[in-house]
């Protein structure tokens, strides 16, 4: 992947495309996660060092642009798609684009490649991770359990909005139980908390 379509310049549309702090950091959150998974895949398929490391820009820079749109362009007929047009202008790689549209499960665009299950099945998780560490009274991911997103996750009054369906089939679509997948992200989020704000206090 050239260097104008990485996850610095990835970043660098989020903010210029969204002003709220939650949404910026959740953009953040799910290319953390999403990242961890490109990381897993690209080992699994042998890649080289420089081979690996544009493979795993892709998953980061699909996570922080998934959302990129959301704040201006809220409805199901427009996100993600006025986004994925803007960055199809500017030459994105298609298979971000189609990682982002695939995402959204009434764009009718099918999940396919690891890349497209990935995104997918971390949306929804690292949204619920974040309620998780911020109900903790050190505010840290750090405290955070997977046996306690576990809990969570029956508890439909908590962070009501987060879909839990999407969280179990985004783990069946990368072949994972859901504890695996919770592991997974928290795992990887746990690693950069500070950047997340989700150090504690």
């Amino acid at each position: 992947m050239p260097d104008e379509f990485g996850p610095v310049q990835a970043l660098a549309l989020l903010e210029e495309w969204t002003k709220g702090e939650s949404l910026r950091k959740h953009g953040l959150a799910v290319a953390v996660c999403t990242e961890a998974y490109g990381v897993t895949e690209a080992a699994r398929l042998g890649l080289t060092e420089e081979s690996a490391s544009s493979f795993v820009e892709k998953y980061a820079s699909a996570g922080l642009l998934h959302d990129m749109d959301y704040e201006r362009h809220p409805s199901v007929a427009e996100h993600p798609f006025v986004g994925v047009n803007h960055l199809r202008k500017l030459g994105w790689p298609e298979n971000v684009l189609h990682a982002i549209l695939a995402h959204a499960d009434y764009s009718g665009t099918p999940r396919e490649s690891h890349l497209d299950k990935a995104l997918f099945a971390c949306d929804e998780l690292a949204g619920f991770l974040t309620a998780c560490a911020l109900v903790k009274p050190s505010k840290s991911i750090q405290d955070v359990e997977v046996t306690s997103v576990k809990k969570k996750m029956k508890d439909k009054a908590f962070a009501r909005a987060v879909k839990r369906e999407d969280i179990a089939d985004g783990a069946a679509l990368l072949g994972l139980t859901v504890e695996e997948h919770v592991e997974n992200c928290l795992r990887a989020m746990q690693a950069r908390a500070r950047e997340l704000g989700l150090a504690g206090q």
